[in-house]
């Protein structure tokens, strides 16, 4: 089945979570680790970030300054594998298109198909630092909505060298980003969801949103999405603040903003212990009351809190 066709099969809340690859010069074992702790919950499907490059600036040895590419975390693909391989759960690559070509896409999507991969998140790709990088050009897709027509070109058995080839016998099934807070560079709401619909009538087959921390954002999204066209399954994604910083971090990188109910109540810890314990409270409750309203799937953004999705995940599942 895929993702979308897991999230229908029945009316209970089901699980699901998110990973970061490692860093780069570590192995695989904080990834089992961190599965090993959440899979008695029955995740449908475990999401594996992918990440563009970096540059660094260095001197060389005749006193030049170069910029050179830098890659933080092994290759979404190869961590996807493993996981598949050895648990046997659904896993949904991420696949971006800031910071990769078309052909190195290309290359992905046909390892995951070789791999029996056929799930994915297509994504423009986090644009923070974007001074820092080179301008895209015809070699790369610019939006989701390209990368989308990829996909869907190669399900067809078109290659990017013009080459015809039979389809895949499993083609690819994706789905897309949603923002219901508006994605940071739309100007409104009614622009971004028209971009939204676009991604769907391409042939995403599920929503995936952005973390929020209101769920009546979520609420509010979801009606507004149906109302115009939308009518895929819209996951909702949630997170367990683990760190005082990340109060004024996460609405910076995920324009998402913290009700201030919740802002008091971080702002009076002391330490990071106490942060910890109101943002599993909080979450607990997000995730009790999506649950409530019938949601069929709970998406966390786990960013390796594994402990602190676990105590949410003890509390509703």
């Amino acid at each position: 089945m895929t993702a979308a066709e897991l999230v229908l099969k029945d009316k209970e809340t089901k699980f699901s979570f998110e990973l970061l690859p490692p860093l780069k010069g570590n192995n695989i074992d904080k990834v089992f680790k961190t599965i090993d702790s959440l899979k008695e919950f029955n995740p449908q499907f475990i999401n594996i970030t992918s990440h563009r490059e970096e540059y660094k600036f260095e001197t060389n040895d005749k006193g030049f300054v170069e910029k050179k590419v830098v890659r933080k975390r092994p290759g979404t693909v190869a961590v996807a594998a493993s996981i598949q391989n050895k648990y046997g759960i659904k896993v949904i690559p991420h696949i971006i298109s800031r910071g990769f070509t078309k052909a190195e896409t290309e290359y992905a999507l046909i390892d995951l198909n070789f791999l029996g991969i056929h799930d994915v998140l297509v994504l423009r790709g986090d644009d923070t630092h974007k001074d820092k990088y080179p301008a895209r050009d015809e070699s790369c897709n610019n939006y989701a909505i390209e990368l989308a027509e990829q996909v869907n070109n190669l399900n067809k058995g078109v290659y990017l060298d013009g080459t015809s080839l039979d389809p895949f016998d499993t083609p690819f099934a994706y789905g897309v980003a949603g923002y219901p807070e508006k994605h940071e560079e739309a100007p409104n709401l009614d622009s971004d969801l028209s971009f939204l619909k676009a991604k769907v009538d391409a042939g995403a087959e599920y929503v995936m949103t952005q973390m929020f921390f209101d769920n009546q954002k979520y609420y509010d999204f979801v009606k507004k999405c149906r109302a115009n066209g939308i009518n895929v399954p819209i996951i909702p994604g949630i997170k367990p603040i683990t760190t005082a910083n990340q109060l004024t971090v996460l609405p910076k990188i995920f324009s998402c903003e913290i009700p201030e109910d919740f802002a008091k109540e971080l702002r009076k810890c002391k330490d990071n212990d106490q942060v910890k314990q109101v943002g599993v409270e909080w979450c607990t409750q997000q995730a009790l009351d999506l649950k409530k309203n019938g949601v069929p799937i709970i998406h966390f953004y786990t960013m390796m809190a594994t402990a602190s999705t676990r105590k949410v995940a003890e509390a509703v599942y």
